[in-house]
């Protein structure tokens, strides 16, 4: 891999890509986020009611609150879902879908990490969510996203193994370059952590406006660092930076980029596809 090497198709002009992300993150029936907003934890095996009922509304109000200023900023988009939400929420993968947007498989659930999973299970799991996405919206998940960007050392072949062709848990470039497998090739498009709510508001405790600040500071000094060609990503999960706070920094990101001329609006399924063979 030459990570230097900008693909070939790669708009004239364009040193950045940005890719706006949607994360629909659900978890098991049993469990719940391992962070949430009231910041003590309860006692080891007690499940967390309030954090589980905080996290639904990703799914009954954030997602449609994110689509919608999607929608009206006119700039294309990708979304990733937990295939627990096929079963439980189907009517939100097919509002996304009729939107236009790629949904990408964000594993089974969130509580349940590819990293900790035997090799088969994690395969009757991806196995599993194909089938229900292709049931719900009729079409098969062509990217893939661990939570926690955390894959197993077998992801990547069971990705290429069960028809995926890009994978974005991977932090090692600027650009989207090919991986080949011992099952064959995988589109690799690096995920970046700088705009994304998880780590900037949940984990270290920012005001939400750092979200937006921190792309600001990017694109109004981008030139001195000579203006290299990358990726750059504009990420909220719907439980999170879906409620009124967060999606008002969500619309100040877009907006910030959305008319650069020297930035490219784009997708991860777009970019994979610079790399992708055929």
């Amino acid at each position: 891999m030459n990570a230097a090497a900008l693909p070939a198709g790669w708009p004239e002009g364009k040193r950045l890509a940005v890719s706006v992300n949607i994360m629909c993150g659900a978890w098991s029936d049993d469990a719940a986020p391992g962070i949430g907003p009231m910041g003590n934890p309860l006692k080891a095996g007690v499940l967390d009611t309030q954090a589980r009922s905080w996290a639904e509304y990703g799914m009954t109000i954030g997602a449609y609150r994110l689509l919608d200023i999607v929608g009206e900023a006119g700039v294309p988009c990708g979304t990733y879902a937990s295939g627990i939400i096929a079963e439980k929420w189907p009517e939100l993968l097919q509002r996304i879908d009729s939107d236009g947007h790629f949904i990408g498989a964000h594993a089974w659930m969130q509580n349940t990490l590819p990293a900790y999973q035997e090799r088969s299970v994690e395969a009757a799991d991806l196995q599993r969510g194909i089938e229900l996405f292709e049931g719900v919206i009729g079409k098969r998940p062509q990217g893939f996203a661990s939570p926690r960007g955390t894959p197993s050392a077998n992801t990547c072949e069971l990705l290429v193994e069960n028809g995926f062709t890009w994978h974005i848990d991977h932090f090692n470039a600027d650009l989207p370059y090919l991986m080949e497998t011992a099952k064959g090739p995988l589109a690799i498009v690096p995920f970046t952590m700088e705009i994304n709510d998880l780590p900037l508001y949940m984990r270290f405790g920012n005001p939400p406006e750092v979200y937006s600040a921190t792309l600001k500071r990017i694109v109004e000094n981008y030139h001195s660092i000579g203006s290299p060609p990358a990726v750059i990503d504009i990420t909220a999960h719907a439980h999170v930076f879906g409620r009124p706070f967060g999606a008002i920094e969500i619309k100040a990101a877009i907006d910030l980029v959305k008319d650069l001329d020297w930035v490219w609006m784009t997708t991860h399924q777009e970019l994979a596809a610079l790399v992708y063979p055929g």
